[in-house]
């Protein structure tokens, strides 16, 4: 596809777009829920795509192992598994992944002419309820994402299943994306699963105070079909799997056609990182070009 290229869709698409109405609250509270984007075969297509990637099926692997790659195998056993770059690595994965009514959406939210995949993470959370892997403390995505340039990036949190509260849904905290941030430091730019869960705790009662607000947590209820979308500075978390089945879903992380890499230093004098510096071509002036196709390839253009 050239740069001058656009997607179109289907007059039955367009009617999943969100409203104007749908777009504000978006901008006030950090958070949307979907119209049903995905029909029910295509979603029991993500499920049997996701157990043959499980028992180790791979259309392509990654060329070199990033440093921080989330990366789950048969034995590391029955924990919350993470596994990243899955739309590279599974076609059935990517076929459905990479719909354009998806990046339209995001492109609706984030008021932005273009929207790239920037990560995809492939999650299964199993009903054990006192695995301490299956609770997600609360954060915010663009801590991670420091070597980012754009701070309009955004999640599609995409189950495979109608996914509860009972379940370990992802849950927002409504508004938080607008909070200034006070206590930032380098250790932010630490993924959530390498920082002590009471500090994040900490952290998110600070900045609500500092802001003079409430940590108003909201759950998120979705259907199958569905997906939830949230802005990179609000606030989640997700709670144990409480349920009888195991919660399988898709995080798929998505960038603004704005983005691009950024020096961001840290106080030892190295750079933020992240795993696409491993792996992305780079730009003319050497640094990694976050517009790769391989790894980032676009969503929706027009």
């Amino acid at each position: 596809m050239t740069t001058t290229e656009r997607f179109t869709l289907s007059e039955q698409d367009r009617e999943l777009l969100p409203s104007d109405e749908d777009v504000a609250f978006y901008a006030e509270h950090g958070w949307y829920l979907s119209k049903k984007l995905f029909t029910d075969a295509e979603v029991d297509e993500l499920v049997a795509a996701s157990e043959g990637y499980y028992a180790g099926a791979r259309d392509r692997t990654l060329p070199v192992r990033p440093p921080r790659l989330a990366y789950w195998t048969p034995e590391q056993g029955d924990v919350q598994r993470h596994n990243d770059y899955v739309h590279y690595e599974s076609d059935p994965l990517a076929k459905l992944l990479l719909k354009p009514i998806i990046g339209a959406v995001a492109a609706w939210l984030a008021r932005a002419e273009e929207i790239r995949v920037f990560q995809s993470t492939l999650i299964y959370k199993p009903p054990i309820a006192g695995l301490p892997s299956n609770i997600v403390p609360w954060h915010f995505d663009k801590h991670y994402w420091a070597s980012s340039s754009s701070d309009n990036m955004l999640t599609a949190f995409i189950p495979f299943h109608d996914c509860a509260e009972e379940m370990g849904t992802i849950t927002m905290v409504d508004g938080s994306h607008r909070w200034q941030e006070i206590g930032a430091d380098d250790s932010t730019t630490r993924h959530f699963a390498e920082r002590d869960r009471s500090e994040l705790e900490q952290m998110l009662a600070e900045n609500a105070a500092y802001n003079g607000a409430e940590v108003r947590k909201v759950p998120m209820v979705i259907p199958k079909g569905h997906m939830s979308f949230h802005h990179c500075k609000t606030y989640h978390g997700s709670g144990a799997n409480v349920s009888t089945r195991p919660r399988r879903a898709v995080s798929l992380h998505l960038q603004d056609g704005a983005n691009e890499f950024h020096e961001f230093p840290l106080s030892d004098g190295s750079l933020a990182f992240y795993n696409h510096d491993s792996l992305v071509r780079k730009t003319p002036d050497g640094r990694p070009d976050y517009s790769d196709p391989d790894y980032c390839p676009v969503l929706w253009r027009g």
